[in-house]
């Protein structure tokens, strides 16, 4: 039976690793810290669970990129749905409600961005439509073989069946174009608004973004945004429990520290000083770690890359324990403030508060908030390396910035706080292990640059650093796909299918 090895238990690695044990394989997931989930973790601190990093579940839908992974796997996320996916704070002071029925976004757009917008919206929609009966067709993009290519083009063919031929001249121009070109003669505040929402879901604001992926990106709140009981490490937990159902292994505290290549498989070191062999190793890490991992041995790809990503960025992040009273009953659980330009470093904020209902995540009458803002990775590194004191003003004046901008949406929290916990890209680094607390892959700013999923022979990569790139319902979609990539190499005799149930649950079935 083939062995295969997944480094690091984010939700693209536990999907992967579950469809490989439920086709039969000998799978064994290696992650460093005590729980699943990676910058889509929970942790506890003093009485509160706070989301690490992702702090918003979407993608729960009918028919969306969860709803697939639960029926897949059996598993019951317990989401429960969003009437308001989120509430946005403009620069001019307007605040937009973003409705998860689409009736009443229609009515709430209309009202903030006038009838003018309207072709814009239309168009977003409608590429979004057809890109999703694409994207669940897990097409192998970018491919990297003969038999990928004739897959894609396979894929291709099937889904324009589904397209109106006056849209595939318009598609394909998209897939060259940044989004940027569909905002000509829009508003300021349109164009801000849609900048705010790619910068957290596509890396990129709409002056870079592809105009193809920012569609799909924008779609978030249609796809199903839902609240998880727990948080939103309930997610890989219960991935990695599916892993363990179909005869998986999921082990804790293997920081892996070396792979090395020898007589024909993978020699796999642990900073606990355990060894395993495994014919197959995917890393659900960035490229920067796995090249540290594999030293000498690592492929070209990742030996050209740079000292440090280049492009992308980290974030800055503040974990607040207030008092429930301090947050209005009425308001929304996502919020995004959008101060000024130029978005990131503190001018725009992305804030998730935990549930009144959910007793788990805080102490009685208390909340918690992650509040987080993206921001360049070198300065933060410069200074923590040069000028410790310069490093700590720099982190304590964001923390004060962010508490300010904070107060003007939620009067009064400061002052309920009993907990305040600022984090850098350093912190990142150093919880998370992401090489210089780089986070939410590379910017999508071309289809064409993505990575695929092969680094070597008996090496592939998953997670936010392949397409479709950052946010659970991608990387999820992203696991299937490396997965069924990875059954295809393999004779069938290698596959044993687990039963789970009474159902014989088979890797064919998702072809």
């Amino acid at each position: 039976m083939n062995k295969v090895a997944i480094i690091g238990a984010g939700v693209g690695g536990l999907s992967t690793a579950a469809e490989l044990a439920k086709a039969g394989l000998d799978v064994t997931v290696l992650e460093a810290h005590v729980d699943p989930g990676g910058c889509a973790a929970t942790f506890f601190h003093q009485g509160y669970r706070f989301d690490a990093g992702a702090t918003l579940a979407g993608g729960f839908a009918p028919g969306a990129p969860m709803d697939l992974l639960g029926q897949r796997f059996d598993i019951d996320w317990e989401a429960l749905p969003a009437d308001i996916a989120m509430q946005i704070h403009l620069p001019d002071g307007e605040t937009v409600t973003r409705w998860s029925d689409p009736n009443l976004w229609q009515t709430e757009r209309l009202r903030v961005f006038g009838p003018q917008a309207e072709p814009f919206w239309h168009w977003q929609e409608r590429t979004a439509d057809e890109l999703w009966h694409l994207a669940l067709r897990l097409p192998p993009w970018p491919p990297q073989t003969l038999r990928e290519t004739v897959k894609l083009t396979s894929n291709g063919l099937s889904w324009l069946k589904f397209i109106s031929s006056n849209d595939y001249t318009q598609l394909f121009s998209d897939a060259l174009w940044p989004t940027s070109h569909h905002l000509k003669d829009q508003s300021q505040r349109l164009r801000q608004y849609v900048d705010g929402q790619l910068l957290i879901s596509a890396q990129a604001t709409s002056g870079n973004a592809n105009a193809l992926y920012s569609a799909a990106a924008l779609d978030l709140a249609r796809q199903g945004v839902a609240h998880i009981p727990g948080g939103m490490g309930q997610i890989a937990q219960k991935l990695a429990d599916a892993v363990k159902n179909f005869g998986g292994r999921v082990r804790y505290r293997q920081a892996v520290t070396r792979v090395h290549h020898k007589a024909g498989q993978f020699e796999i070191e642990t900073q606990r000083g355990e060894t395993y062999l495994a014919g197959t190793v995917i890393f659900n890490l960035p490229p920067w770690n796995i090249r540290e991992i594999l030293g000498e041995q690592a492929p070209l790809q990742l030996k050209k890359l740079p000292p440090q990503p280049r492009d992308g960025r980290g974030a800055f992040v503040i974990y607040l324990g207030v008092a429930e009273s301090a947050i209005p009953k009425e308001a929304p659980l996502h919020q995004q403030i959008l101060i000024r330009e130029p978005f990131g470093e503190g001018n725009s904020l992305f804030l998730s508060t935990s549930p009144a209902w959910d007793v788990r995540r805080a102490p009685q009458g208390r909340r918690a908030l992650t509040i987080s803002t993206h921001t360049q990775l070198a300065p933060w590194w410069h200074l923590h390396e040069n000028d410790p004191a310069a490093y700590e003003e720099r982190k304590e004046r964001y923390t004060d910035q962010t508490l300010a901008a904070i107060e003007q949406i939620f009067p009064g929290l400061q002052a309920s706080t009993d907990l305040i916990m600022p984090g850098t890209p350093v912190t990142f680094q150093r919880f998370t292990r992401r090489a210089w607390g780089w986070v939410g892959g590379f910017p999508q700013t071309s289809l064409f640059s993505a990575w695929g999923p092969r680094l070597a022979p008996g090496l592939w990569l998953v997670g936010d650093s392949i397409f479709p790139g950052q946010s659970v319902p991608a990387v999820g979609l992203g696991g299937l796909r490396v997965a069924q990539a990875i059954l295809a190499t393999l004779p069938k005799t290698q596959r044993t299918p687990r039963i789970q149930g009474k159902k014989l649950l088979r890797a064919e079935d998702l072809t």
